[in-house]
């Protein structure tokens, strides 16, 4: 007797059951809402130098630091709030990162006052719908994730190198990368 079916994931996935899960019912599902695109933006920006593992296991720990990731509040922060995150051992301790979520807040905001909403802006660069890979090649940056880069940098972003945004948009499912075999592809 043979048992259920083994299911084929993204090799990354395939380490930690927290990974598996993530992977299943998160990663690469195209995502519209423009404060959940930028809480996995912020998110992303935080894994920079570490694993992703480390960011998903904090992750509820970050939304409790940061106000559910809700941009209003998390632009109101101040330097109080920089040192209360510093302090807090369930995040990562970054000043640098700190300061550039909420910074990111403003500018979110400011993009927002002007009329851009975050959501429409991103997939629209992206023309509209999800940009398929084709599920052998590997990449870590792309023209797309280049020209997102370059146009948050220009509207104030930081932490959002082309290799954070490649990552944001595999996860987001702005791009789906998911490999020939997946169950998900």
């Amino acid at each position: 007797m043979r048992g259920p079916p083994v299911l084929q994931r993204c090799r990354w996935a395939e380490s930690d059951p927290l990974l598996s899960a993530y992977h299943d019912e998160e990663w690469g599902v195209p995502e519209r809402d423009s404060r959940a695109l930028w809480e996995k933006l912020m998110l992303d920006g935080f894994q920079a130098g570490l694993a992703w593992i480390t960011i998903l296991r904090k992750r509820d720990a970050f939304r409790a630091a940061f106000a559910g990731f809700d941009p209003a509040i998390v632009a109101r922060f101040g330097p109080a709030d920089v040192e209360r995150l510093l302090a807090d051992p369930g995040i990562v301790r970054s000043r640098a990162k700190i300061e550039a979520t909420i910074g990111n807040a403003r500018a979110y905001l400011a993009m927002q006052a002007a009329g851009e909403d975050f959501s429409d802006f991103i997939w629209s660069m992206a023309g509209g719908a999800p940009v398929r890979g084709d599920g052998i090649t590997m990449h870590t940056k792309t023209p797309l994730s280049e020209a997102i880069s370059a146009a948050l940098k220009k509207r104030g972003f930081k932490f959002v190198g082309p290799v954070i945004v490649y990552a944001w948009l595999q996860a987001t499912g702005i791009v789906d990368d998911h490999t020939a075999q997946c169950h998900r592809r």
